[in-house]
């Protein structure tokens, strides 16, 4: 790296500079520049720009710990190092004067671009690390004499050295947080600042883009891109339909068009402060909508194995406890109906993709599935021991029950991913068969023993002494020495399954039929059932010391979110008294619907 070290001889009334390369480490800390230029320890300035002579901002003594990569420091990088020996203690402008002491360099300088009458043009806001950037923007609108009015519509700005105005600042972070350095240019604008849910976009039409002709937007992280694109053809006058974008690239070129019309900017991680470009142009298709119109789908392929589970298809490496096999790494996930200690968790393993046509059965897919190389690992007879589930939220959904099927009908979306499960023998489940996860209870202890599946037909109906008379005969016990309820998960709670009846009409006294379909059961594939025997316990709790250690930690999370809510409306009522000073912004409110049914 090339270093600048400033000296200043006796008397003279214009200052040096003695400029030497020096090589460092990138790793190495920032304040052993002193000592390896042997010089006593001083102040430490960097150069905000490409010219020796021009923007030089201090670097904090907390941060000459810091190395040199995360100052952002590369090769030919400028650094100016004074020693404590001067006196002047100060730093160099454009004009070449030492005019500035380090001391005076914790100060953010605001400068007024919203009326033009003002007073002042620009102001110096004395500030540190942690200030807010509410306190300096409404500091500013006072020093400004401005109207009171831009505290409520107003938002503060980086300006770069070209002059560009960046995305606005949040109200609510500090100049540590914003990453603004002290000595930073800010611009007082007007509107407000985007919330934590909205993003800021720069738009351009074209991908010849001309400095200073972006438009700006703010829009909510949840908007699709269709939507987000009519918008920017909106306010940008231009005709037709037939448009696409394209998001600007670090070169400042056209990148990839997003193709995903119906993703959210937020799913395509588009940020705050970053360029989409108007192309004008019919958007190509992705390559697996292509896929789609050929009649194919790429389907990702997973491999889930529930915890506790043991049989002839483990692999060879889960044997051995050798390292996750190649697909990827086992990642132990909460599934569905999994209240036990022991048997609480479950695998999934990436395998890899597969392209089949849609005009393919369930059990093609699964005999394509079992030649991916990372399926080599296990040892599966046939397709036959294979059970095949969709993905949401790294967790199997819908069971897809019919080996001869074809995928066609399943309906299975364009971002559908399947996970496979091993089973101790063949399956062939019919369309009115329900698979339960069963787990008895330990008499004696608030736990569970391993999962059963349980296949139940409900040809009969979904009703819940159906259910029971299936419970007790796999148990063999009387139906009424048992009794059993259906895990919630995300509640970690459990609900009695029993017969109910609900009147829905007090003049022709017709009661609904009871359906675990529905409410407040909502029955499917893959729930876990709890059972409990009557002949050793009949308190009626479900519950495990794993539902007990859930409910807690959910009670704290739900406790911290209130003394949160709570300091941020302490800070927004004490941050500014008086008429003359409006209150911090208070956090968004959130729309309530009250439907109210016809009791008459």
């Amino acid at each position: 790296m090339e270093w600048s070290g400033a000296t200043r001889g006796e008397g003279e009334k214009c200052q040096q500079l003695t400029e030497s390369p020096q090589v460092f480490p990138s790793n190495a800390e920032v304040g052993s520049v002193f000592t390896a230029l042997a010089i006593p320890v001083g102040a430490i300035f960097l150069s905000s720009t490409e010219c020796t002579n021009e923007g030089w901002t201090a670097i904090p003594q907390e941060d000459w710990r810091k190395t040199f990569r995360e100052q952002g420091l590369t090769n030919g990088s400028l650094v100016l190092i004074q020693d404590s020996s001067n006196s002047n203690n100060s730093l160099l402008t454009k004009e070449g004067e030492w005019i500035t002491t380090v001391n005076e360099t914790n100060w953010i300088q605001v400068k007024n671009l919203c009326q033009s009458e003002s007073e002042e043009e620009h102001v110096k806001i004395p500030a540190t690390a942690n200030t807010v950037v509410f306190d300096i923007r409404i500091k500013a609108i006072k020093e400004l004499k401005l109207m009171k009015e831009l505290a409520e519509n107003s938002c503060l700005r980086p300006i770069d050295r070209d002059g560009k105005l960046l995305c606005p600042v949040p109200d609510n972070c500090t100049l540590k947080e914003a990453e603004l350095r002290m000595g930073s240019s800010l611009g007082l604008c007007p509107g407000k600042a985007p919330t934590s849910s909205q993003l800021f976009l720069f738009f351009a039409v074209g991908s010849d883009i001309q400095p200073g002709t972006e438009m700006e937007i703010i829009v909510e992280e949840t908007i699709t891109v269709r939507d987000c694109l009519k918008i920017m053809l909106e306010k940008s006058g231009l005709p037709g339909d037939t448009w696409h974008l394209r998001k600007m690239d670090w070169c400042y070129e056209a990148g990839e068009p997003l193709c995903e019309e119906d993703a959210t900017l937020k799913e395509l991680m588009i940020c705050s402060g970053d360029t989409l470009l108007l192309i004008e142009g019919q958007l190509p298709p992705p390559p697996s909508e292509m896929l789609r119109f050929q009649g194919f789908l790429k389907v990702p392929i997973w491999w889930y194995q529930p915890r506790g589970c043991t049989g002839p298809w483990r692999s060879h490496q889960d044997q051995t406890n050798g390292p996750p096999p190649p697909g990827g790494a086992w990642g132990a996930t909460a599934t569905q109906g999994a209240p036990g200690d022991t048997y609480a968790e479950a695998s999934l393993c990436y395998l890899g993709d597969i392209e089949i046509s849609e005009d393919a059965t369930l059990a093609e897919l699964k005999s394509q599935a079992m030649t991916l190389p990372s399926f080599s690992e296990f040892v599966i007879p046939s397709p036959t021991f294979l059970r095949a589930w969709t993905v949401e939220s790294r967790r199997p959904s819908r069971l897809l029950r019919i080996n001869q099927q074809q995928l066609r009908e399943y309906k299975l979306g364009r971002r559908t991913e399947i996970c496979l499960e091993p089973l101790q023998k063949e399956e062939n489940l019919g369309p009115q068969d329900v698979l339960l996860r069963t787990q008895r209870r330990l008499p004696g202890e608030r736990a569970y023993g391993p999962p059963v599946d349980l296949v139940w037909d409900t040809a009969r109906g979904w009703t819940a002494g159906a259910l029971q008379r299936q419970v007790a005969d796999c148990c063999s016990l009387p139906v009424e020495k048992i009794e059993i309820a259906k895990y919630f998960p995300e509640k970690f709670e459990w609900l009695p399954v029993s017969s109910w009846s609900q009147q829905t009409s007090k003049r022709k006294k017709k009661k609904k039929q009871e359906n675990l379909q529905g409410a407040p059961y909502y029955l499917k594939d893959g729930d876990t059932i709890g059972i409990k025997n009557l002949l050793f316990e009949d308190d009626g709790d479900f519950s495990t010391v794993r539902d007990d250690a859930g409910k807690e930690k959910q009670k704290q999370l739900a406790l911290g979110r209130k003394k949160s809510q709570e300091a941020l409306c302490g800070q927004s009522s004490s941050a500014v008294s008086g008429a003359e000073s409006p209150g911090r912004p208070q956090r968004p409110e959130a729309s309530l619907s009250i439907h109210v049914g016809s009791f008459r």
